[in-house]
């Protein structure tokens, strides 16, 4: 990630609602900042989206309403993207979990238009965590580099809390799918390599979408990315922006990221067009909008052309970050039904 995605996270307000081995850091003393104990996840306030309560990740479009026959057979574990993003840290370098306006912000942002995606092929869980503030993504010092990678590690230890959690009280053996966006995604690789890549839990894995961060080709031992729509226990991946453009940053990158088409989920056909999105979800959550835009594989990312859209005529982003997963919701909500059926098979 590089600057670009601070101010993107304005210009996409106008499409989404904005929600965008184990070591010890030593951290300055204002890293401390407000951060709180660690959360307890026997209770649901500690949980973003529970099957035991009424939230935002059982909502279903419109559109869509009347065909839902939500199932119960698998389970969905999503670890939400940032919404702890003012850069000037109020709350310290990890976002508090009883902080109100961050809460809301996750829930009616993310939770609503990210989770609720895989409402109906099973049960949505969703911790509240330590969340790092977005400017740990961009350390301008030596100081703030080693408070960003402690924050990222507080963060992570809550997810792997709350994962144990789960695994320990609610999974009773249920297939599980790992969804994530953004730095949702960066504990999300970090926790598949950790309870997936070896054991029991790799069996259980249906499928993994860890979207809007790159996912190195190599960075699991076991678990390859997706070449097919029906694949299971592998990982969907990509990155996207405006058709034409490559950030600085994906110019650099020395490494092969796990890039998926979320219209064809064939590596074999990495360009699909518009004809094939089956549906974005935007701003207004029970309006569907087919054709929405396109998706290529292009090197290490997505490109997509400009979305169509009421009002497109103001869209002039460039990163398309924050809409990683809506342009192409009743698509990934497809794939991952007939991925849950491939599994059972």
């Amino acid at each position: 990630m590089n600057r670009l995605q601070l101010c993107v996270t304005i210009i996409l307000s106008i499409l989404v609602t904005v929600g965008c081995g184990k070591k010890n850091y030593m951290a300055t003393t204002d890293f401390m900042g407000n951060s709180n104990a660690s959360p307890d996840y026997a209770n649901l306030n500690s949980w973003a989206a529970h099957p035991y309560k009424s939230d935002p990740s059982d909502s279903v479009p419109l559109a869509i309403r009347d065909a839902y026959q939500p199932d119960s057979t698998v389970d969905v574990f999503f670890i939400h993207p940032t919404s702890y993003t003012n850069k000037l840290r109020p709350q310290g370098w990890n976002a508090p979990l009883n902080d109100i306006a961050i809460n809301q912000k996750t829930d009616n942002g993310t939770i609503l238009f990210q989770a609720s995606i895989f409402n109906e092929v099973g049960r949505v869980f969703s911790p509240r965590y330590r969340q790092a503030n977005l400017s740990a993504y961009y350390p301008t010092n030596a100081s703030d580099s080693l408070n960003a990678m402690a924050a990222f590690e507080i963060a992570y230890q809550d997810i792997k809390l709350a994962f144990e959690y789960y695994l320990s009280n609610n999974n009773n053996g249920r297939p599980i799918i790992i969804a994530a966006h953004s730095q949702g995604s960066t504990h999300g690789k970090r926790l598949i390599k950790e309870f997936f890549e070896k054991g029991n839990l790799k069996n259980k894995l249906v499928v993994a979408y860890l979207v809007g961060m790159p996912i190195e080709e190599n960075y699991f031992n076991s678990i390859k990315g997706c070449v097919t729509p029906y694949q299971t226990r592998c990982i969907c991946s990509w990155r996207t922006y405006k058709e034409g453009y490559e950030p600085e940053f994906v110019l650099k990158e020395n490494f092969k990221a796990i890039v998926t088409n979320p219209l064809t989920w064939d590596l074999s056909k990495p360009i699909a067009a518009r004809g094939l999105n089956k549906g974005g979800i935007l701003l207004k959550f029970n309006k569907k909008v087919p054709e929405v835009t396109d998706a290529k594989v292009q090197g290490n990312i997505l490109w997509s052309q400009k979305p169509h859209f009421f009002g497109n005529v103001f869209y002039a982003a460039k990163n398309y970050h924050v809409a990683d997963m809506n342009l192409y919701y009743m698509n990934i909500r497809e794939n991952v039904a007939l991925r849950k059926k491939a599994f059972w098979k």
